[in-house]
């Protein structure tokens, strides 16, 4: 079977310190896995992209494909590759990637030594070979009908995207990486963006992207949905989402469902996925937003990529049901 759906991503060993409770120490995550789980509450045909060293463990590859995704699209390159990833939560739930050393001093804990030599994944070379390609997309793949493309270089997201543009994929939803959305990019964007069918992105990096131009929300929106695509989603945290529809110039403001907050960590992938889902049911964008709202809020309430995939049966869709009624239309 062809897989409806396409994920490119990161697939990453995960370092991380919760705001409570014990740590999860080499685990398997990247955005690749959490927005899968985000998609995979709702849909069955997922397959996946991404790119892992011989060191990366075959057991977490295996779950892959026990939880029902299609691996075929993974490469395992001919040598290790450092993807370790660490992230540090405050009580309050502000995160760093910085200092392993002295966050688990902070907190009286051993320093694990797989840790050590830790660098941040944007300080490592560009190079290092998991940049993907487009050879990497399987020729199975290419009759899919949607892709959501998760934060990466500019350069490979624009690649990727022209060659599923080659094969039956009609719809592309995509969030740029955070080094993209610079004022020093802004004339690179339309590249990227013609023909994309949504732009998902964060409050943070839709300001950082405007920086010194304006603090209205809804302005920045309309700005860079002049670069090409259909529709902007604003993921705004505990506030919810904004979505401004470049056709009809509507607007919707859409509160984050009251989850309960256990581990923040690949919540807005999670969003992602349940986007591509929602947006794909009936090409509505609002019923997008919706699915993603719910996706994410399942896996805040838990650690682990999968968490989502292991809640009470019929939870998502109770949830769904609840945050319609919760939708307000912006005049």
């Amino acid at each position: 079977m062809n897989p409806e759906f396409l994920i490119f991503g990161q697939l990453t060993r995960e370092y991380l310190l919760p705001p409570t409770g014990s740590p999860r120490l080499d685990v398997a995550g990247g955005n690749l896995l959490y927005a899968a789980a985000g998609l995979r509450v709702w849909e069955s045909s997922i397959g996946l992209v991404g790119r892992v060293g011989a060191d990366y463990p075959r057991e977490w590859l295996n779950e892959c494909i026990g939880r029902g995704f299609d691996t075929t699209g993974i490469k395992v390159l001919p040598r290790n590759v450092d993807v370790r990833d660490f992230l540090s939560y405050s009580e309050s739930f502000e995160v760093s990637r910085i200092n392993p050393v002295t966050q688990f001093a902070r907190r009286e804990m051993t320093f694990p030594k797989s840790l050590m030599g830790y660098q941040p994944i944007e300080d490592r070379k560009l190079d290092d070979g998991t940049q993907l390609l487009v050879t990497d997309i399987p020729e199975k793949f290419m009759p899919a009908r949607a892709a959501l493309l998760c934060p990466m270089g500019l350069v490979s997201q624009t690649q990727l995207i022209a060659g599923m543009k080659l094969g039956d994929v009609h719809t592309f939803v995509l969030e740029p990486a955070s080094t993209v959305m610079k004022p020093t990019s802004r004339r690179e964007l339309p590249a990227l963006l013609n023909g994309v069918t949504a732009l998902l992105t964060s409050q943070e990096e839709l300001q950082n992207l405007f920086w010194g131009e304006t603090h209205d929300l809804w302005k920045m929106a309309q700005g860079v949905s002049m670069y090409g695509c259909e529709y902007v989603v604003v993921k705004c945290g505990p506030r919810g989402q904004l979505l401004y529809d470049v056709h009809s110039k509507r607007k919707w403001e859409i509160p984050a469902y009251p989850a309960r907050i256990a581990d923040p960590v690949g919540a807005g992938d999670a969003f992602n996925g349940g986007f591509l889902s929602g947006y794909c049911k009936n090409y509505d964008a609002l019923e997008g937003v919706l699915h993603g709202n719910v996706s994410a809020s399942l896996k805040l309430e838990g650690s682990g990529a999968y968490y989502p995939l292991d809640v009470m049966p019929g939870l998502a869709e109770a949830r769904l049901s609840a945050l319609r009624n919760m939708v307000r239309e912006v005049q």
